[in-house]
């Protein structure tokens, strides 16, 4: 028995088990804003699997544990709560800004490494929290984009700004009025709208009645959507620009082809870069096209595999050893600041046409 025992013990040293690394996918898998769930699950489902089949992590595979928020901030922090009663350290998401405000606030607390593909607004990762990250550009940098944008193509113009009271849509509205203002140009109307809304004819009224020349709408796209097409039904002649919450093609089903012409604010095409190749095309192979913030979801799994690389699973040695050398993704090569921002994000403007966008001119 003895002899039994010790050959087994043997057996093990020659040949350790390996458990498999639970990530969390934690996201708006239903609701309006399921779109965004569904860019995440393919490019963090996508990444898992190119990862494990290249020997996964140090020979360990990757488990993927999804969760839904549905948007939600308070089923966002119950979300983060189960997290980490079932031991996950490393979480990719939320998406929604006003999800994943106040869930990084409980991984915090819990010592989990949270990384989000989506959530842009400056208060995630302004709050000092150590193992809070992203894989997109903050909402600071983008509005300054787009003021410049705007500032360029429609200075003396009348304009519009609009948001739906979300964390993510009045944080870039905000940043928008104070660079226009900087720089000497201010709004004929700041509005807001409910998300949820359906009737927004006071709102089309108000731009006729001021004629209003450009408006910029911060709100997904259902309720984007559905102002687009409510202009035109009333024959209110108005450039639209709307944000990255409608890089998708559920805008173009809402709108149809009053939708032509709409311009949108997003990182620049991800799907070009030639480190993205091959993962766009197994996610187009599989019959789904990467567009939104799929390959920003592929990336955050990325990054998170490299830190367990470097510095093992102690989310806050891992978080320290991310901010010390740039990560190669399908998005390039990205560099994290002491906040867990990435340095130097590369934002482009995008004009709908014919049931599609393609990035135009500066």
């Amino acid at each position: 028995m003895k002899k039994y025992i010790l050959a087994l013990a043997l057996l093990l040293a020659a040949n350790p088990a390996y458990a498999d690394i639970t990530i969390g996918l934690a996201g708006s898998f239903t609701g309006e804003n399921a779109f965004l769930g569904e860019q995440m699950r393919h490019g963090a489902e996508q990444a898992v699997a190119d990862i494990n089949a290249a020997g996964g992590i140090d020979g360990q595979k990757i488990v993927l544990r999804e969760m839904d928020d549905a948007c939600d901030p308070k089923q966002a922090v119950t979300v983060a709560n189960k997290m980490a009663s079932e031991g996950i350290e490393f979480v990719v998401g939320h998406a929604c800004s006003g999800a994943s405000i106040p869930a990084a606030r409980v991984y915090n607390d819990e010592g989990i490494f949270m990384i989000t593909p989506v959530s842009s607004n400056p208060a995630l990762t302004d709050a000092g929290y150590t193992t809070i990250f992203r894989t997109y550009g903050r909402d600071d940098q983008q509005g300054k984009f787009i003021a410049d944008y705007i500032l360029s193509h429609f200075k003396g113009e009348k304009i519009a700004l609009v948001n739906d009271k979300s964390a993510w849509g009045r944080g870039i509205v905000d940043v928008i009025q104070a660079e226009l203002h900087k720089n000497g140009m201010h709004e004929t109307l700041f509005e807001s709208f409910n998300a949820g809304d359906r009737d927004f004819s006071s709102l089309v009224t108000l731009f006729k009645q001021n004629d209003i020349r450009l408006a910029f709408i911060a709100g997904y796209s259902t309720e984007t959507g559905l102002i687009v097409r409510q202009l035109a039904e009333q024959k209110a002649h108005v450039q639209v620009i709307g944000g990255d919450a409608i890089f998708t093609n559920q805008f173009w089903a809402v709108t149809g082809p009053t939708g032509d012409g709409v311009l949108m604010s997003a990182n620049a095409d991800e799907r070009k870069r030639p480190e993205a190749a091959a993962a766009v095309a197994a996610l187009r192979k599989a019959g789904y096209e990467p567009e939104g913030y799929t390959l920003n979801a592929y990336a955050a799994v990325q990054v998170v595999a490299e830190g367990i690389k470097r510095a093992g699973q102690d989310p806050t040695k891992v978080a320290a050893a991310l901010r010390a050398a740039p990560v190669k993704t399908v998005i390039g090569m990205l560099s994290f600041d002491s906040k867990g921002d990435i340095e130097h994000p590369d934002f482009s403007m995008y004009r709908w046409h014919n049931g599609t966008y393609a990035e135009t001119g500066p």
